[in-house]
């Protein structure tokens, strides 16, 4: 089964993107579900949750959290709680990692590869500990970008996620993950990702393939 891990809303508010097109696109592409990572909330994706269970697609949530050496995606949290610091904005990224895992989440870092400034982790993502996988496939990375991150998963011995990091409705999709065994809500998910039950990959309806 096929999941974009990594989408944003306008509930991230940096864009305006309806969940409802981000939905029906999913579904049009042949998506088993979205996983929506909406900016430093994981409750403001909430209402999403819902309308997808009106469209008959999986919304899984996640939380993209953006930290002093990049971006991290967090799966498996509840509510915001895991957010201690009291700012959205470069967090101490290793102790982040660490309180998602002992909150029974796991971590990804975005896009690794993605040069953002003095807050880009780059080569730093081989000295990270604890994380759960890579994100080696992302929809608005340079193709280059992408490869470094696949090349850098295989070195560490990690899975790969895939998402199209989309922020509108013609950028859904084009990147996804491809799952093993089945994922019906967080804590499949999350199984999956332990056990290297998924790869990240370009989503075939698009002209670049893996």
């Amino acid at each position: 089964m096929w999941i974009d891990t990594h989408c944003h809303t306008k509930y991230s508010y940096d864009n305006w993107l309806e969940p409802l097109d981000l939905i029906r696109r999913a579904k049009a592409l042949g998506l088993d579900g979205v996983c929506i990572t909406e900016h430093y909330s994981y409750e403001a994706s909430e209402p999403v949750e819902q309308i997808g269970r009106e469209e008959g697609l999986l919304v899984l949530r996640g939380v993209e959290i953006a930290t002093d050496r990049g971006h991290l995606l967090a799966y498996g949290v509840v509510d915001d709680g895991w957010n201690v610091w009291g700012r959205d904005s470069y967090l101490p990224l290793q102790e982040v990692i660490e309180r998602i895992n002992s909150l029974g989440g796991i971590c990804v870092p975005a896009h690794p590869f993605r040069n953002v400034g003095l807050a880009s982790l780059l080569d730093g993502l081989l000295e990270l500990q604890d994380i759960a996988a890579v994100e080696s496939h992302n929809g608005v990375n340079a193709e280059s970008d992408n490869d470094l991150a696949i090349r850098a998963s295989a070195h560490m011995g990690l899975p790969t996620l895939g998402g199209s990091d989309c922020h509108k409705t013609v950028a859904v999709g084009r990147c996804a993950t491809e799952f093993s065994q089945p994922v019906h809500d967080m804590a499949g998910f999350i199984a999956a990702v332990k056990a290297g039950a998924c790869r990240g990959a370009y989503y075939a309806p698009y002209s670049r393939q893996q």
